[in-house]
């Protein structure tokens, strides 16, 4: 098969590998047929992950169709479409029991283009598919239903959730794809008004489009919030130390800073500033539990996710689709899909 493999720290090639294999019991094998960039592969093909290793197809969303089950599988079937999730779950350990897939213990967790060769390719080996995959329902298209592998969960389930997003909350939030998504899922706990920041007039239109009350560049809005009331809640969904800095200045006393950005460097936490703040900061990896809540929600037209896909690509133009997301801020990419031809 076909695939994206990573060479080393700024390296990475679009080449010829062998197919997978089933190795586990637990295992299915699925034929790609949508797949995407999250900002954690930039931070893998820079190099900085090291615990990546060169030889290693990053990658870990993607709807496909299934062709073939270990023994041990009994909840999808060669022929089935299914959305593949960013975190494989034992299903067995305590923390998955608590629906903590993320913290499995059992042998799962975030495995796919991390520890095992992940989905930007042709086929990818999915470890535990009875608890890692998710049946797709044929009226939902492919490029929505990938979204559901990872940036809508993360975005609720790290940024809103963790947040305690509630009625009356004024909540601010990036305006990446990790922001705009937690913008749309936020939108069930009716909020008084949602803010989105950037630095990208591209991203800011973007985020008025998919239903933010506010959309405006960081410094002024930071500031009228550092100096006013302050936000309910604060989402950081870039993980740079100057953004996270940023959350702390415009949350109010008693609020709450969700960290859902991957963070490669270190951070301040100013302490001296915040310890009479009363403010709750959480962190996380996502766990994934909530894709079929989320799923009924898209399918029943709840939510509506599509415009957070702005480019569409062949898999053969992984190359090129690297280039435009990870200059997203100049080419106006949020989410890109990349189809089987």
């Amino acid at each position: 098969m076909r695939a994206l493999v990573y060479r080393g720290p700024g390296e990475s090639c679009w080449d010829e590998i062998p197919d997978p294999v089933i190795e586990e019991a637990t295992d299915a094998i699925v034929r790609i047929g949508t797949t995407t960039i999250c900002g954690s592969d930039l931070h893998i093909l820079a190099g900085e992950l090291p615990e990546v290793k060169p030889g290693t197809v990053p990658g870990h969303e993607a709807v496909g169709a299934v062709t073939e089950v270990g023994s041990e599988v009994h909840t999808v079937r060669p022929g089935e479409q299914v959305i593949v999730s960013c975190v494989s779950a034992c299903g067995q350990c305590s923390y998955c029991r608590d629906n903590a897939y993320g913290q499995c213990r059992g042998g799962g967790g975030w495995l796919l283009g991390n520890s095992t060769n992940g989905t930007q390719a042709e086929l990818v080996r999915v470890p535990f598919a009875d608890f890692s995959t998710h049946r797709c329902p044929g009226t939902l298209a492919r490029q929505d239903a990938v979204l559901l592998a990872e940036v809508l969960p993360t975005a609720y389930e790290v940024g809103v959730r963790n947040g305690q997003v509630s009625p009356r909350d004024t909540v601010v939030v990036g305006a990446g794809p990790i922001g705009l998504a937690a913008i749309i899922t936020a939108r069930l706990f009716s909020p008084r008004r949602s803010i989105a920041v950037a630095l990208s007039p591209s991203r800011l239109e973007a985020a008025a489009r998919l239903g933010a009350d506010f959309a405006e560049f960081p410094g002024r809005m930071i500031s009228d919030l550092a100096e006013g009331p302050g936000a309910d809640v604060v989402i950081e969904a870039v993980g740079a130390p100057e953004s996270f800095v940023l959350c702390t200045r415009a949350v109010r006393p008693g609020g709450h800073i969700a960290n859902i950005g991957m963070h490669g460097k270190p951070v301040t936490l100013h302490l001296e500033a915040l310890w009479r703040k009363n403010i709750t900061i959480s962190t996380g990896q996502v766990d994934t539990f909530s894709i079929p809540w989320l799923l009924d929600l898209v399918v029943s037209g709840r939510l509506h996710i599509s415009e957070l896909v702005t480019h569409s690509f062949t898999l053969d133009q992984m190359e090129e689709a690297y280039d435009v997301f990870s200059r997203g801020a100049e080419t106006g990419a949020l989410k890109v899909a990349l189809h089987r031809e």
